[in-house]
């Protein structure tokens, strides 16, 4: 197939980091060119990529892209994503892909209507630690699962959650309600605590969300910006075991320091034995080995799904129903309730 011709919106932390070295290394693609109008970020653009900067969508179209990848605050992730569908492109969406699940459910729509692929950059989908996960449920190896917790904490309490991000429990609950969801289904009941900054923006920094799943399972969520003694990643209890694990996964550092799947080959997203989950059942623990980190996937797909060789590797109806989950949890919260879907 042909080189996809994208693009990319926004060159921020998410932009400079998870998107931009995927698709400047990834052979699906012609990487055009990065619209920003930060004097800041077009230097790092020419510094880090050697490629061109637009002053708007409508210039990058005209540079003749086909797709393009959205990562800029959240707040403006809906109206740009419509107006790249609007043009006739292909959309990535960084997540969280909208600020409630009525927006959400209008682009996807629009995206229908406009016969265009779209897609939301779920990239925690293949994470290390869930990806040894469902090959360990796949084979059976701690039965049936009654209770998932996982956990997205990091210690920055001055610096707070980022604004860009929209809170703690759209920013990292996009990936932990999307992770529940994939595992265990529909959800019936949703309970929410949440934890405000005192300052200016007064973002959600420290959230925990229980979902009760429509097949029982329940899934303990927890997302932090101050959490000074983070928790194991994922603790997967089953009817014959419990998984844990402790780390999680390494592809965002590793892109970090300019490693890409395509510089790494084999090596890329391999995680070390020591750091290797467990099967826990009482006194006993047994290692479990790590699958790959496998983020370079979703790109693969997409430039498919452009093609029409496939599906978008991330359906954008699941999107909104995250979103409408994290709805609940903030009414949830707010009024100190448990709320049900229908």
């Amino acid at each position: 197939m042909a080189p996809v011709r994208i693009g990319l919106i926004g060159y921020g932390f998410g932009g400079r980091v998870f998107h931009a070295p995927l698709l400047a290394a990834a052979p699906e693609y012609e990487f055009l060119g990065v619209v920003t109008n930060s004097p800041e970020r077009r230097a790092q653009v020419a510094q880090d990529l050697s490629r061109p900067t637009f002053d708007s969508l409508e210039d990058l179209v005209r540079a003749g892209v086909e797709a393009v990848v959205v990562s800029t605050p959240a707040a403006t992730h809906v109206t740009l994503v419509q107006q790249a569908l609007e043009l006739g492109l292909a959309v990535v969406c960084d997540k969280p892909f909208a600020l409630d699940a009525a927006s959400a459910r209008a682009t996807v729509e629009l995206a229908e209507k406009q016969g265009r692929p779209l897609t939301v950059y779920q990239n925690r989908r293949w994470d290390s630690d869930f990806l040894t996960l469902r090959t360990l449920l796949d084979s059976g190896g701690i039965g049936t699962v009654l209770r998932y917790e996982s956990r997205f904490e990091v210690f920055r309490p001055e610096a707070g959650p980022p604004a860009a991000g929209g809170g703690t429990l759209v920013d990292f609950g996009s990936h932990l309600v999307d992770q529940a969801l994939v595992l265990s289904g529909p959800v019936e009941r949703v309970y929410a605590e949440m934890h405000h900054r005192e300052d200016e923006d007064g973002l959600d920094d420290d959230v925990f969300v229980a979902l009760t799943h429509r097949n029982g399972v329940q899934s303990h969520l927890w997302g932090s910006g101050r959490q000074g003694a983070p928790g194991p990643s994922l603790r997967v209890t089953g009817t014959t075991g419990t998984f844990v694990i402790d780390h999680r996964d390494s592809q965002d550092r590793a892109l970090m320091t300019g490693a890409t799947p395509q510089s790494e080959g084999d090596s890329w997203g391999t995680v070390p034995e020591h750091l290797w989950g467990r099967v826990r059942r009482g006194d006993t623990a047994e290692p479990v080995i790590s699958s790959r980190g496998r983020w370079d996937l979703f790109y693969t797909a997409f430039a498919a799904a452009v093609h029409g060789e496939g599906p978008v590797p991330v359906d954008p109806w699941d999107a909104v129903v995250t979103a409408t989950v994290l709805d609940a949890a903030r009414s949830s919260a707010r009024n100190g309730r448990v709320v049900r879907l229908p």
